[in-house]
């Protein structure tokens, strides 16, 4: 039949996740309006917090986490892949904010 991941179920560990989640979105939010950083630092900083942000939903919502490693070493490698298509892509223009500035 199926092999079916091994793990707790309990609701409390989902709980939590959806309150860091939810305490990770409301910084996002006020960094937003709040403008404390210059615009390059401030996509430096929510870039990173989406990241981890997709880290929780990735491993606790869609259960990566009770995955077989191998299932988790292909995501991570097509992800990094993909980051690297992106760098090459979209990096050259990006370079545009620093040069022309942010108006």
């Amino acid at each position: 039949m199926h092999d079916v991941a091994k793990h707790d179920d309990s609701k409390a560990q989902y709980f939590w996740v959806w309150g860091a989640l939810l305490f990770l979105t409301a910084v996002e939010v006020w960094l937003g309006y709040r403008q404390i950083f210059e615009p390059v630092r401030m996509l430096e900083v929510l870039l990173v917090l989406s990241v981890i942000k997709s880290a929780l939903i990735i491993g606790y919502f869609m259960h990566l986490k009770f995955e077989k490693p191998i299932m988790r070493w292909m995501i991570v490698i097509s992800v990094v892949g993909c980051f690297v298509i992106m760098y090459f892509f979209f990096f050259p223009d990006a370079g545009r904010v620093l040069r022309l500035g942010v108006k």
